[in-house]
């Protein structure tokens, strides 16, 4: 009992040291290329940046982590343990979220872990609304089978007959192309089974390879932002990849906390995502992140994406 209560001093210890280091790496300054840049209209940011103009592999895509979990479980009982965002996937949309991160189960519901919510379908028609109420937004959506679940049969069929019309086909050359070359389609959609086939090239899915991350399991917040910037540093500028890479400005609970609900424990790291950006530009690596995303998405990490966005569009990065 005595060395897992020093234990627990010694993690308290460490998450105050290091969300001091990061408290005092922002007082040095969170100016980058854009940063002062805020959209008119984050419903159309995409469009408001000239779809004629913008590059696929220009864009910083601002994402949400865990984007379907804000109905998940029990309210107050068991979804403080894994909600994850507070609005809907429509509303995340209409905020600027521009990648969707799902976890599906067998029988087609969400999930984060054990904990189950809507079904995929809520998710669909959510994306369906937001893409008729607008023109040129382009939507990266990653749906993956949930660690320890089984895949949902022939669930490659089902996102074709649902999304096909809108769906951007697995090509290299997408990367290079601007929006408008896009248009009218409108979703990049990755699929992640655990044991069934990959999707192949030309299909209307693009298979797993295409959005690659490294996820660092921890609730350390410079552990984690440090370790984001070292990945990063390691992947080549986005002109030159053919993949999308993502950044995760989270923390998550890890089982020998105390603090277990999400709120509390990604907010160590949540307010610093222009931080990020920031240093990513101090070491030389702005030409590099690309898909960045958060847990509980407001309008200020929209911004800090969409401003890199402009200020890449207008070659001042």
């Amino acid at each position: 009992m005595g060395s897992q209560v020093s234990k627990q001093v010694e993690r308290r210890k460490a998450i105050h040291t290091q969300k001091k280091t990061l408290f005092d790496l922002k007082s040095s300054g969170e100016d980058y290329p854009g940063s002062e840049y805020h959209p008119s209209d984050r419903k159309n940011w995409m469009s408001d940046l000239n779809p004629e103009k913008v590059h696929i592999n220009q864009i910083v895509w601002p994402g949400t982590h865990d984007s379907a979990t804000n109905k998940i479980g029990i309210p107050l009982v068991t979804r403080p343990f894994a909600q994850c965002q507070s609005l809907s996937i429509y509303h995340q949309l209409v905020r600027g979220a521009r990648v969707l991160d799902i976890r599906v189960q067998e029988d087609r519901r969400v999930c984060h872990g054990i904990l189950v919510t809507y079904s995929i379908d809520v998710v669909i028609n959510d994306v369906k609304k937001f893409l008729k109420e607008t023109q040129s937004e382009i939507i990266i959506l990653e749906i993956r089978t949930e660690f320890g679940h089984e895949d949902p049969p022939e669930f490659d069929k089902y996102l074709e007959d649902q999304l096909g019309e809108f769906l951007i086909h697995q090509d290299d050359h997408v990367f290079g192309k601007t929006i408008a070359e896009l248009l009218p389609k409108r979703i990049i959609c990755v699929w992640k089974p655990r044991k069934s086939p990959q999707p192949k090239a030309g299909s209307p899915l693009w298979s797993a390879g295409f959005l690659k991350d490294n996820w660092i399991n921890t609730d350390l917040p410079s552990t984690k932002f440090d370790g984001n910037l070292k990945h990063l540093s390691e992947q080549p500028p986005v002109t030159s990849r053919k993949y999308f890479y993502r950044v995760e400005n989270t923390v998550t609970p890890v089982a020998d906390n105390p603090v277990l609900c999400v709120k509390p424990v990604t907010g160590r790291i949540r307010g610093y995502a222009r931080l990020f950006i920031t240093q990513c530009f101090a070491k030389g690596y702005a030409d590099r992140i690309q898909v960045f995303s958060t847990d509980f998405i407001d309008k200020d990490f929209v911004d800090a994406c969409v401003g890199l966005t402009h200020a890449r569009i207008e070659g001042k990065v």
